[in-house]
């Protein structure tokens, strides 16, 4: 009797609690598609976009041919990535009113927002509706995921595949040895997406391989080492429809991965070694060559980039499943899931500063691994508020209070570096304003978009025209492409700033401060993200303000 009476009284509050979490988070992803969905074109071209863009065509052309046309399978080095995104965003832009650059945007943010929910279904798999929602809120409000979701056509969908294939490899901790239909299929689905994205998601392979031991240990102890074994073979057998779907998957969205079997090899080869010219970037106040950066760069960047909220909840999760592998009152099952995510979370981390490859553009390379991250950061979290109901249930207003104070730091700053969330440094580093000094914030050169339409806006406030019989000349110190695309056609740019009538600079290293008028500055939190200068009738001999790489 006292445990029905137990159970009628505490079931209906428990679930309604469930309820309300799940119900907050669906807010949080709303307001995050309403905001995306109304400033999605606030978000300049990066250095890549307009090469994406042709790498699309070239691979919808391929397509079209009837693989008579395979200049998509030897264009740049792009062939060695999957091009999904860009033939979306390319077959998108031919039914939707908008440019080809805006719908990239869009379907970046769209292809967020699903990794935003994805995440959240993973992590309430994996903690509860609590952590779920924590989860999310942690990632929709990690300034590098958010920004990086909108304009980075490689690492954000890659980031989002690796999390769709960590969702099947931890349904698939949950039902083994009789994973359903479609725990095979979410699995061959997110390693089809994955790898081809980039060859880094064969990753995940140590991942599971890893991530499995504890719960093998477990059947090899209970079932004995024959019943083990053919249990094992049976997940490996049910899960083959899955991975040849995935290898289906992955030739449709990278098709130079499937003409030769070595392709990824050769790719895993290729991209193991540095292969362009190498320049400088600045790292901690110095310039390093990107083939020298010390191993300590990604830990420091991680450290300083990432809110701090998620970083000491990260840490606290990190701890909890490490310490929880010895102890014999969790379950085989929860040990190998704690221990995959972990792995996603920290393993590319580790890897990186093991074989020191070549490090640039700060961490864009590595946001894959912020999801992750923030499952374990969302898991603590749900379970440090549990234990506190059970043991200091007055101190639980005291750890919500804190916890949204720790997300409203990196929402004020998202709110200021708008559309730049991506440069985003935590209070740790001073902020932008103090990282300014010693990191590079603006790499992909967004805000050449807001310096363009401010110097048109500003020529019109003027009523200025072109001189007679030709176009504005503005030499550009950053991306040339973007910055002729957000200028239009009746500009025409260039490096050479003695022909020209105005300069446009990034406010990064390696663009020099002119003395000249300033038409328009792109400021954020006090750091100029770019300036526009009026340099007619002077002599400008160079934007650089180093030696071209």
């Amino acid at each position: 009797m006292s445990a029905i009476t137990t159970s009628a009284v505490d079931t209906p509050e428990r679930r309604s609690m469930e309820r309300t979490w799940d119900d907050l988070a669906m807010v949080v992803l709303a307001a995050v598609t309403l905001v995306a969905g109304l400033t999605f074109r606030d978000y300049g071209l990066g250095w890549d976009d307009y090469t994406h863009a042709e790498y699309a065509e070239l691979l919808l052309r391929m397509y079209g041919s009837g693989f008579k046309d395979v200049g998509a399978l030897s264009f740049a080095n792009l062939y060695m990535y999957g091009g999904g995104f860009d033939m979306a965003a390319a077959l998108l832009h031919k039914v939707i009113p908008l440019e080809l650059f805006e719908t990239r945007r869009l379907l970046g943010a769209v292809v967020g927002v699903i990794g935003l929910a994805v995440t959240w279904r993973l992590a309430r798999r994996v903690g509860g509706p609590l952590a779920g929602l924590a989860t999310l809120l942690l990632l929709a409000l990690c300034p590098t995921f958010y920004g990086h979701m909108f304009m980075n056509p490689k690492d954000a969908p890659f980031a989002v595949s690796m999390v769709i294939l960590i969702l099947g490899l931890v349904r698939l901790a949950e039902e083994y040895p009789q994973p359903s239909p479609r725990t095979i299929l979410i699995v061959g689905f997110g390693a089809g997406l994955a790898i081809g994205c980039r060859i880094l998601g064969g990753l995940a392979l140590v991942y599971a391989m890893v991530g499995f031991v504890p719960l093998l240990i477990e059947e090899y102890r209970t079932q004995g080492a024959r019943e083990a074994a053919h249990r094992f073979g049976h997940v490996v057998y049910v899960l083959l429809p899955g991975l040849v779907f995935g290898y289906l998957l992955m030739g449709l969205v990278w098709p130079w991965a499937i003409m030769e079997p070595d392709h990824p090899f050769k790719a895993l080869t290729y991209f193991s070694h540095f292969f362009e010219k190498p320049w400088k970037e600045m790292f901690d106040g110095a310039l390093v060559s990107v083939p020298d950066m010390p191993w300590s760069y990604l830990p420091t960047l991680f450290a300083l980039q990432l809110p701090e909220v998620l970083l000491a909840l990260l840490f606290t999760g990190i701890i909890g499943t490490f310490m929880s592998l010895s102890r014999t009152d969790v379950p085989a099952r929860r040990k190998t899931i704690m221990l995959m995510l972990t792995m996603a979370a920290t393993l590319p981390l580790v890897i990186a500063m093991v074989k020191r490859p070549a490090l640039y553009n700060g961490i864009r390379h590595f946001v894959f691994v912020i999801p992750p991250m923030a499952v374990l950061a969302g898991v603590a979290f749900g379970r440090g508020m549990t234990w506190l109901k059970e043991n200091r249930r007055s101190w639980q207003p005291a750890a919500l209070a804190a916890f949204a104070f720790g997300l409203l730091l990196p929402l004020s700053e998202m709110i200021r570096l708008h559309p730049y969330e991506y440069t985003h440094f935590n209070h740790i580093a001073g902020t932008v304003r103090s990282a300014d000094n010693f990191f590079m914030l603006d790499y992909w050169g967004l805000a050449l978009k807001q310096a363009s339409d401010g110097l048109r806006e500003e020529l019109v406030e003027r009523q200025e025209v072109a001189p007679s019989g030709r176009k504005w000349k503005v030499a550009v110190c950053g991306p040339q492409r973007p910055a002729q695309v957000a200028l239009g056609p009746d500009f025409t740019i260039g490096w050479d700033s003695n022909a020209a009538d105005f300069a446009m600079t990034l406010g990064e290293f390696y663009c020099k401060g002119l003395t000249a008028p300033v038409m328009v500055e792109i400021k954020r939190d006090d750091v100029v993200f770019a300036r526009v200068y009026d340099i007619r009738g002077r002599a400008i001999s160079s934007l650089l303000a180093i030696p071209a790489p």
